[in-house]
């Protein structure tokens, strides 16, 4: 019985590697094709969106998405409330 046993898990060991061989050569092979002019991955149909700088941390952030506030006739992008209100302060 135990030795039916080992052979079962000899034989699921062997799989697993496998299969994490392949993935990683796959994963290597997918990298190696993107090349360095490829251009990045993005859904079909949807335009490049252009991120703007949170100028209190720095984080890039989607205009779209993210807060923001109208200083001298320029707006600015935050990532959160907190980042929103240093700004206020310091202006």
């Amino acid at each position: 019985m135990t030795l039916v046993l080992r052979v079962l898990l000899l034989f699921v060991l062997v799989l697993l590697a496998l299969r994490a061989a392949g993935r990683f050569i796959g994963g290597v092979a997918a990298g190696a094709g993107a090349g360095a002019g490829a251009r990045p991955r993005s859904r079909p149909g949807e335009p490049p969106v252009k991120m703007a700088r949170d100028p209190v941390c720095g984080t890039f952030v989607v205009p779209g998405k993210a807060l923001s506030a109208t200083s001298g006739g320029t707006t600015e992008w935050f990532c959160s409330e907190t980042c929103r209100d240093t700004f206020a302060r310091r202006g």
